[in-house]
C-alpha cells in the first residue's frame, strides 16, 4: 500500500494549481495528482474538446498569474477568445514548466475516500481492471461541479435509436452527427446549448432548439464588450468600483465598507444600483436586438441579469449566432420535451420534430465523483443531498440576516409559474447548498486540516479564484492559517442553535458559513446559488477575504484610483506564493 503526503483529486485549473502550489509550500513531501481521465485539463480535457469550442475569456484573462500564456508560444492574439486546444496545450505546458509531471497520474479513478479514525484517508483507486489503494495525510478534491454530466431519462428514450448524448461528449459523436442536410435537436437554455446549436448550425444542419417552459428560460450572452464604456465583460466584472454595485455577504473584505453601506443599506444607494443594472440590461438586450425579430426575442432572457451569476455568459462566436436564428436554420421552441419516438422528439404543444440526434445541455451534478466513507460521513461533509449539518433554527436566522442587511433581495423576481426540475433527481432539487466553510473546508474536520474542495464555486474568474484558493489550502494544511471569521453570532442566536461546542470561534465560523452559503439562495435565484457558490461581481471580494486571512493585502495595485477604476486581472497576482513564503519567514 502506498502512502503520500497529499493527494488531489482532479486535474483541471483548480486541481494542478493545488498541486503546484502545495509542492512550493512543502518541497520535502511526497504528493501525488490523480485524474480520471487520459489527459490533463478538467473540462478541457482532449476529450471534450469538440470542433469550435472556445472559452468566453480573451487573450490575458484565462492564465495562471505565474506563468502568462504569450502570444508566441500559443498562437493567440489579443481580442481573440481562446480556443480548447490551446487551453489545453498551456495547461500542459504549466505542468512542464514547474516540472511536476511525474506526480501526475492519468486513468486512475478515486472510487471511494474513507475518512480513518487518526485523521487520514484511505483511497480506493481504480486503473483499468486493477484497484490500488492509497494512503495520504491529506487530500484536495478538486473535481469542481463541471465533470459529472447530468443526463435525464426521457419517456421513450429505448425508441428513439439515433444518437442521444450530453453535449460533454460532442466530441466523440460531432463525425457521426454533424452531418450537413441532417436536422438534429438541441435541448436546454445555457450556454453549452448555444455552443451545440451554433457547432450543428456551422456544419450545414438544420436545428430544433427546445428550451424548456418549466425551466429558467434563456441565459443572458453579452457581447465581448459591454455597457456605454464598451468594457471587455470578463474585465468589467472585476473593476472594483463596479464589484460595488453588487450585494455581496463577504464584500466588506475589500475594505470599502462606507460604499457598500451606502449603495446597499440606503434607499438612493439601491436606486443608483437599480439604475446601474438596468443600464447593463438594456445595453445587452439593445446590442443583440432581440426585440427585432419574432425568433431572437424567443432568447431574450426572463429574469433581470441582477438575479443571475456564472450563468451570464459572452457571445464567443466567429460569426453572428442571431443570423442563423433569424433565417430559420436554428429553429428555437419554448416548451416542454414529452417524450420521444423513432428519430422524433414530442414537444408539449404537440409538435413532433424529425431528429438525427439529440444534444442535452442539461447541466451537472455538481457530487465529487467519489464515495466518501463511513457511510454517513456526507452529512458531516455538508453535501447538498444529505441532511443539513446546520441546524434549522441558525439557518432561519441567516436568511434573516441576509434580508436585514441587504433589503433589496427582500424583493425578488416573479417566479416562472411553470417552474418544475427536470425530475426529482435533478441537482436544482437539492435540499440545501453546499455548507462549507470559506466554500473549502466541511466545518467538521476544520479543525482536524486534513481535507478541502477546490472548485465548488462558479464564475468566469476561475484562475483567480483557483490560484488563490490553492495558495489558502496550502496555508491552512500547513497549520499556518487558522480560518478566522469578522462575523460574530448574535447572543438569542447563539441560545436558540443548541451548539455542540462553547467554543466562540467555532460558533462564528459556523454562523458565517450560514451566512455565506444561504446568501446565494436570495442573491441568485436565476442561477445556481440555491446549490453552490455562483460569482460574478463577487469573484474579486472572495479574493479579497482570502487574501486577508493569509495576511496578504488585497489592493494589488498602486493608488486608490488605480484599485478602485482599473480591472484586476492574473498580472496583480503574481508572485503570491513567494509573497506569502516571504511572510512567514520560510522562503
Amino acid at each position: 500500500m502506498e502512502s503520500v503526503d497529499l493527494v488531489v483529486v482532479g486535474a483541471g485549473w483548480s486541481g494542478l494549481s493545488a498541486i503546484k502550489t502545495y509542492r512550493e509550500v512543502n518541497p520535502d513531501h511526497n504528493v501525488l495528482l490523480l485524474e480520471a481521465a487520459s489527459s490533463i485539463g478538467g473540462v478541457w480535457a482532449k476529450h471534450r474538446l469538440y470542433k469550435g469550442l472556445k472559452s468566453n475569456n480573451m487573450l490575458g484573462t484565462y492564465e495562471y498569474s505565474d506563468f502568462p500564456m504569450d502570444e508566441a508560444t500559443f498562437d493567440i492574439k489579443p481580442g481573440q477568445h481562446i480556443p480548447g486546444h490551446v487551453i489545453q496545450k498551456y495547461m500542459e505546458a504549466y505542468v512542464q514548466h514547474f516540472d511536476f509531471a511525474d506526480c501526475i497520474r492519468l486513468e486512475r479513478h478515486v472510487e471511494s475516500a474513507r475518512h480513518n479514525s487518526d485523521g487520514t484517508w484511505q483511497l480506493s483507486v481504480l486503473h483499468g481492471a486493477d484497484t490500488t489503494i492509497i494512503e495520504t495525510k491529506k487530500m484536495i478534491v478538486a473535481t469542481g461541479i463541471t465533470s459529472q454530466a447530468y443526463l435525464p431519462i426521457f419517456k421513450g428514450q429505448d425508441d428513439f435509436d439515433a444518437p442521444l448524448f450530453h453535449c460533454r461528449d460532442l466530441l466523440e459523436y460531432q463525425d457521426a452527427v454533424l452531418q450537413s442536410g441532417e436536422r438534429a435537436t438541441v435541448f436546454g437554455g445555457t450556454k453549452s446549448a448555444w455552443d451545440a446549436a451554433y457547432a450543428c448550425a456551422t456544419a450545414g444542419m438544420k436545428v430544433d432548439w427546445i428550451i424548456r417552459e418549466s425551466g429558467h428560460g434563456p441565459i443572458w450572452m453579452a457581447p465581448p464588450y459591454v455597457t456605454p464604456l464598451k468594457k471587455w465583460l470578463e474585465k468589467l466584472v472585476t473593476t472594483r468600483l463596479l464589484t460595488w454595485f453588487s450585494p455581496c455577504i463577504w464584500g466588506e473584505a475589500d475594505g470599502y465598507n462606507g460604499v457598500r453601506s451606502f449603495l446597499h443599506g440606503t434607499w438612493l444607494g439601491r436606486k443608483i444600483v437599480d439604475t446601474f443594472w438596468a443600464i447593463l440590461a438594456n445595453d445587452v438586450i439593445q446590442l443583440n436586438a432581440y426585440d427585432k425579430h419574432p425568433e431572437t426575442k424567443k432568447l431574450k432572457p426572463w429574469v433581470s441579469p441582477f438575479w443571475i451569476a456564472s450563468s451570464l455568459s459572452i457571445l464567443n462566436y466567429p460569426t453572428n449566432f442571431f443570423d442563423f436564428v433569424k433565417d430559420g436554420t436554428i429553429k428555437v421552441h419554448i416548451a416542454d420535451l414529452d417524450h420521444l419516438s423513432d428519430h422524433t422528439v414530442h414537444l408539449s404543444s404537440g409538435e413532433a420534430l424529425p431528429s438525427s440526434a439529440l444534444i442535452c445541455s442539461t447541466g451537472w451534478r455538481c457530487t465529487p465523483n467519489l464515495k466518501f466513507l463511513p457511510e454517513g460521513i456526507d452529512r458531516q461533509l455538508g453535501f447538498p443531498w444529505s441532511v443539513d449539518p446546520l441546524n434549522e433554527k441558525l439557518v432561519k436566522a441567516a436568511d434573516e440576516e441576509i434580508l436585514r442587511r441587504f433589503p433589496r433581495l427582500r424583493d425578488q423576481p416573479n417566479p416562472n409559474p411553470h417552474y418544475t426540475p427536470l425530475d426529482e433527481h435533478s441537482e436544482a432539487a437539492v435540499p440545501h447548498p453546499f455548507r462549507l466553510a470559506k466554500f473549502m473546508v466541511p466545518l467538521s474536520l476544520v479543525k482536524e486540516r486534513s481535507l478541502a474542495f477546490m472548485g465548488i464555486t462558479m464564475t468566469i474568474n476561475t484562475t483567480l479564484i483557483a490560484q488563490t484558493q490553492a495558495l489558502w489550502i496550502a496555508a491552512y494544511f500547513k497549520g499556518d492559517l487558522t480560518p478566522e471569521t469578522r462575523e460574530s453570532c448574535p447572543v438569542a442566536v447563539r441560545a436558540a442553535s443548541d451548539f455542540k461546542t462553547e467554543d466562540v470561534s467555532e460558533i462564528d465560523l459556523a454562523w458565517e458559513t450560514a451566512l455565506f452559503t444561504e446568501f446565494g439562495k436570495y442573491r441568485y435565484p436565476g442561477g445556481f446559488g440555491r446549490r453552490n457558490p455562483d460569482f460574478v461581481f463577487d469573484a474579486i471580494p472572495y479574493v479579497d477575504l482570502m487574501l486577508g486571512e493569509l495576511g496578504l493585502s488585497p489592493q494589488r495595485k498602486q493608488g486608490l484610483l488605480a484599485r478602485c477604476l482599473q480591472p484586476y486581472g492574473p498580472e496583480d497576482y503574481r508572485g503570491l506564493v513567494d509573497e506569502w513564503k516571504s511572510k512567514q519567514g520560510t522562503k
